[in-house]
């Protein structure tokens, strides 16, 4: 059942998501050749409680941290570890947060120095995905309109998309209703409903949509092992239309980069 929230709730979740946001914006200053992601997961712990907050990760289905780094062909739920990043890596880096008894829930892809051509344009399209989805997220509209928007923006460029894993409802726990998976059919599913939010989160492959789980239980990799990307955000459904609760402005002002994209989806510009 699909839980939507009032104009209240939605505020109180806006700051969790917010949290999680500037905890990415802190690992985005901190995330480089020769770090490793076990370091990564310690600053985001203490950032998060800093901020009055809990990990919303650490614990939840049993999960030992409170970020989870994929790294390269990992796709989602890579557990942190001593290994160093190294130069042309690429780090999704996924995030959670309780505050207020809400989930926030919010995830970027990061290159690490030079970062191969190919790659690069695997975490653009899926970046773009992510909006491209965003707006589908309507009155009147359904879950899968959704998943198509993603399925066919990132199809096109010749991208395989993950199909057993998928973005969900978001809310006191950190899996509500409904699910929001990256592919499907226009016009099928939950239909959208005022007040309700999910967490929208394209994971993309460069190669084949086919993919494996590692013996720790938790990493999922590419089955050809060739690189993923990974990109969320928070939304909420007010009057009708998508208004993220998320943000990558404080990746972008740790990473030097100007961007207008999340405008279209503000009643007013978000400022770091």
């Amino acid at each position: 059942m699909i839980i939507p929230k009032t104009t209240e709730q939605i505020e109180l979740m806006r700051q969790s998501a917010l949290i999680v946001s500037k905890t990415l914006g802190m690992i985005a200053s901190e995330i480089k050749p020769g770090v490793t992601t076990l370091h990564l997961d310690k600053l985001a712990e203490e950032f998060i409680r800093d901020n009055g907050a809990v990990p919303g990760f650490l614990g939840l289905y049993g999960c030992p941290s409170t970020l989870l780094t994929s790294v390269n062909e990992q796709i989602v739920h890579g557990l942190p570890t001593s290994r160093p990043i190294e130069e042309g890596d690429v780090v999704s880096v996924d995030c959670g947060a309780i505050m207020n008894e809400y989930y926030g829930d919010h995830a970027y892809t990061f290159e690490i120095g030079e970062v191969a051509p190919e790659t690069k344009k695997l975490l653009q399209v899926t970046k773009e995905s992510l909006y491209v989805g965003i707006r589908e997220f309507k009155a009147g509209n359904r879950v899968e309109d959704v998943g198509n928007a993603i399925q066919k923006y990132t199809e096109a460029h010749g991208y395989g998309v993950v199909r057993e894993l998928v973005g969900h409802g978001l809310g006191k726990k950190m899996h509500e209703e409904p699910n929001m998976p990256n592919y499907g059919k226009r016009g099928r599913g939950k239909m959208f409903v005022e007040g309700m939010v999910v967490a929208i989160e394209p994971m993309i492959n460069m190669g084949t949509k086919n993919i494996k789980q590692l013996k720790d239980g938790w990493t999922i990799v590419t089955r050809d092992g060739k690189p993923s990307a990974h990109f969320e955000h928070d939304v909420a459904l007010v009057n009708g239309k998508p208004e993220l609760l998320s943000t990558f402005a404080y990746v972008y002002k740790a990473l030097g980069i100007v961007s207008n994209e999340e405008d279209e989806f503000r009643t007013t510009p978000f400022v770091v």
